[in-house]
């Protein structure tokens, strides 16, 4: 079955690890990167080029189907919730991207713009919302909750049905107890621990 050709938004950092992903038997091809504005145009990044800016979204349209937010997330999850909204208004279909190094269970649930990377884990039971970046080593244990825009960071640990609000962000090494809860647009700093839970909320370590 041929590849089928995907458009990256973003073109830092991220995106270079979304590249290497892609490029592991995901069954796409990336037709080039778009950036906020056209000053690189006619570059490239790791030999893919860089075709066009925000502004020509809507024209490349016409000729691309598929689309990929390759824009990372450290805090806020405005950015790339703002790009996700106006690409889905325009008709782009958003694929999970899922690395052929990680293991998700089939009783696990992604949806749309999604990518899992290397050697992270989704077990079951586990459900994961939309244009989430489930980042390198991290562990979703069963039945965990991960709501829509949210960044769970290089080998975070998510303990079994742990539930985190939409357009948050968990940091690399951060480990949070099962059950626990975290809200909507919620910074979960790199390294952190989530002890118990009180009322549905996380409480954290007191050196929090």
């Amino acid at each position: 079955m041929p590849e089928k050709e995907i458009l990256l938004i973003g073109g830092g950092g991220h995106c270079r690890s979304c590249i290497d992903v892609i490029e592991t038997h995901t069954g796409f091809k990336i037709a080039g990167i778009i950036e906020k504005s056209g000053n690189n145009t006619g570059t490239s990044i790791l030999g893919y080029p860089i075709i066009g800016c925000d502004n020509d979204l809507e024209i490349l349209k016409k000729r691309y189907d598929y689309a990929f937010i390759a824009l990372g997330q450290m805090g806020s999850s405005h950015t790339r919730k703002k790009i996700f909204n106006r690409l889905k208004k325009s008709g782009f279909i958003f694929p999970v991207i899922i690395s052929p190094l990680a293991h998700v269970s089939k009783h696990a649930s992604l949806e749309e713009g999604t990518i899992v990377m290397h050697q992270a884990i989704v077990n079951a039971g586990s459900r994961v919302g939309s244009n989430c970046i489930l980042n390198t080593k991290c562990l979703i244990e069963h039945d965990a909750i991960i709501g829509d825009h949210t960044h769970i960071s290089t080998a975070a640990v998510l303990n079994g049905e742990t539930v985190i609000g939409s357009g948050s962000f968990v940091g690399s090494n951060a480990t949070i107890v099962q059950g626990a809860s975290l809200p909507d647009n919620y910074f979960f700093k790199a390294g952190g621990l989530i002890l118990s839970k009180k009322d549905g909320r996380a409480i954290q370590d007191e050196d929090e």
